[in-house]
């Protein structure tokens, strides 16, 4: 009978990649530690994506203002709360399958941003926003600062 680990390692040489059971494993292999506001809902809402989506979590609740200066993240991407995973630097509502994507290919970068609090993504679309999304950008910040899209998000209306 395979072991587990065996069969990740088969599935990714087969290029099965995509599969679920391999995208939790990539989750589950990383801790993310997160420097956010105690007070913050979407902060909390966010931790929950990252959670649901297989991920550890580790919180910091004494804000983020300090961890984004000390890592490097350019204050003008800033956002609610700053995280690092796997030696990258993630600032705000990034989506999960994103930073299993930055894991994933490991790309020469500081890490990943959203800028401000875009309603619709992860964190931002609670009840109260009633199906709004907002279209949004996640940034592939460079150790220099500057950035380039990384994965581009379409806005849609209100639902009904």
């Amino acid at each position: 009978m395979m072991q587990r680990r065996q069969w990740l390692k088969a599935a990714a040489s087969m290029g099965l990649a995509a599969s679920l059971p391999l995208r939790s494993a990539l989750a589950q292999a990383y801790t993310v530690e997160v420097w956010k506001d105690p007070n913050c809902g979407c902060c909390h809402l966010w931790v929950e994506h990252l959670q649901a989506s297989g991920f550890k979590v580790a919180v910091r609740d004494v804000g983020n203002n300090a961890a984004r200066k000390r890592l490097g993240m350019p204050d003008k991407l800033g956002s609610c709360h700053t995280a690092t995973v796997g030696g990258y630097v993630i600032e705000g509502h990034v989506p999960a399958a994103d930073i299993r994507r930055l894991l994933k290919d490991r790309p020469l970068a500081l890490g990943l941003a959203v800028p401000g609090m875009p309603i619709g993504s992860p964190g931002m679309d609670g009840p109260e926003y009633k199906g709004r999304k907002d279209a949004f950008d996640v940034l592939l910040v460079q150790k220099d600062g500057s950035t380039k899209s990384f994965q581009r998000y379409a806005g849609q209306g209100r639902m009904a």
